[in-house]
């Protein structure tokens, strides 16, 4: 029996009132991806609107580019899942063995917010299996609690910083800082140098620091499931 996986991703395309545009980064959606689907997990990809979830197009940069985000452009099967994502209020954790959040900026506005996302993660984590998000993702754990006290509370996490978040001109923007919520809600969280590999595990919990560290979380996930 194949494992499978539920990858959830942003419908949120504004980035706050810069009237410039946001969604998931392509990297920390392709790498997971091919580090999981290559090892015969089966992966499905949701969000809360359905189809085409936005892309953030800083992450289509020639500069953002990776072997992964390459292949990804030329992987018509994977283009095609991602135009028919299926919506997030339709699935169950029953039928899955873990989930994963792909970052970027969109998740903060929506995911973040979104009552169906939460208690899907609380079915997860409940039922022993693992939850894992990656750079901008650790965010959407804003408001996840499990018997009144908050997920990530005692919890060694790790997110996007705010040094990161200034490297890229966007903490007057975004609606809170991922490293400050963490921290406000008793997350034991630790970071390394800007822009390097890092992810962390407690437990069913996964997070990694940024863009660099999505396949370091889909190889602890793999270790999970």
């Amino acid at each position: 029996m194949s494992k499978k996986v539920l990858f959830v991703l942003t419908s949120h395309d504004e980035l706050g009132n810069t009237g410039l545009k946001t969604g998931f980064w392509t990297e920390e959606l392709a790498a997971p991806y091919y580090a999981l689907s290559d090892k015969g997990v089966e992966i499905t990809l949701v969000s809360p609107k359905g189809g085409q979830p936005p892309i953030d197009p800083k992450s289509e940069d020639p500069s953002s580019q990776t072997d992964a985000t390459r292949r990804m452009d030329n992987d018509e099967v994977l283009k095609n899942k991602l135009k028919n994502t299926h919506k997030l209020s339709e699935v169950k954790s029953e039928d899955f063995d873990a989930v994963f959040y792909p970052g970027g900026h969109g998740p903060l506005w929506d995911l973040a917010e979104d009552k169906v996302s939460q208690d899907l993660i609380v079915d997860f984590y409940t039922n022993g299996k693992p939850v894992a998000f990656v750079c901008h993702a650790p965010g959407v754990l804003k408001d996840v609690k499990i018997d009144g006290e908050y997920l990530v509370k005692d919890k060694n996490v790790t997110g996007f910083t705010n040094t990161e978040e200034e490297a890229v001109q966007l903490t007057d923007v975004v609606p809170f800082l991922v490293e400050d919520m963490l921290k406000e809600n008793g997350g034991l969280y630790s970071k390394i140098e800007d822009w390097n590999p890092y992810a962390i595990v407690d437990g069913r919990l996964i997070t990694g620091q940024n863009p660099a560290s999505s396949e370091k979380v889909a190889e602890e996930l793999l270790k999970l499931i």
